[in-house]
């Protein structure tokens, strides 16, 4: 296993951008209307996923602040699922992709509750 130095070499962490940069891309062809709002929440929530990871491993001296982050990460997982399911519903994303998505989401997720069941494998 490699050595961690950074936020960006956890697999959690490459897995929440590469998502979010998935998102960005497909919400390109969204309608005009939804800019300001399934738009914008979705690539909200996508991005804010990486950019709690990298919060809670700079917080990870103070197990208590790291496993409070990672429940943040948690959340915007999870939120994120929900405008994937609005995006579907709106007939914005195909089937397919709507499950891709969906499941890299519980995948990200279930890689946050190890951490959180687990803060001080992480901590400094």
């Amino acid at each position: 296993m490699a050595k961690i130095y950074s936020h960006r070499d956890l697999r959690v962490y490459q897995l929440s951008f590469t998502a979010a940069m998935d998102i960005f891309e497909f919400t390109k062809k969204f309608p005009k209307e939804e800019i300001y709002s399934l738009t914008d929440q979705i690539r909200r929530s996508s991005r804010s996923v990486a950019a709690n990871i990298s919060e809670a491993w700079r917080k990870r001296r103070y197990e208590k602040a790291f496993i409070a982050k990672l429940s943040d990460v948690e959340s915007e997982a999870a939120e994120t699922q929900v405008w994937l399911e609005f995006a579907y519903a709106c007939g914005y994303i195909t089937k397919e992709k709507f499950e891709q998505y969906l499941d890299n989401y519980e995948h990200i997720i279930s890689m946050i509750i190890i951490m959180i069941a687990n803060p001080k494998k992480w901590s400094i």
